[in-house]
């Protein structure tokens, strides 16, 4: 579908339709916008693979207290490493 044929639909529709159309238009704009920022997010941790490896649920959560300190996000909940 060409963009002149949406063009000819909106100008089919009442005011308010339109504007719906447009909210939603702004909706997948910001959704995409967000999806992106996620994307460079996880690529740019993605180059930081440094972690501490934890091998009981002792050791993550004493790697969680001491990062605490040292500004560490800590790993996915039940995945005994933590991003350092």
């Amino acid at each position: 579908m060409e963009i002149s044929e949406i063009d000819e639909m909106l100008n089919m529709l009442p005011k308010t339709a339109r504007q719906e159309v447009r909210d939603f238009a702004a909706y997948l704009l910001d959704r995409e916008r967000r999806h992106k920022a996620l994307v460079e997010r996880v690529l740019k941790a993605e180059q930081n693979p440094d972690v501490v490896e934890c091998k009981t649920p002792e050791e993550f959560m004493q790697a969680i207290l001491n990062a605490t300190s040292k500004n560490v996000i800590p790993a996915k909940a039940g995945i005994h490493k933590l991003s350092t």
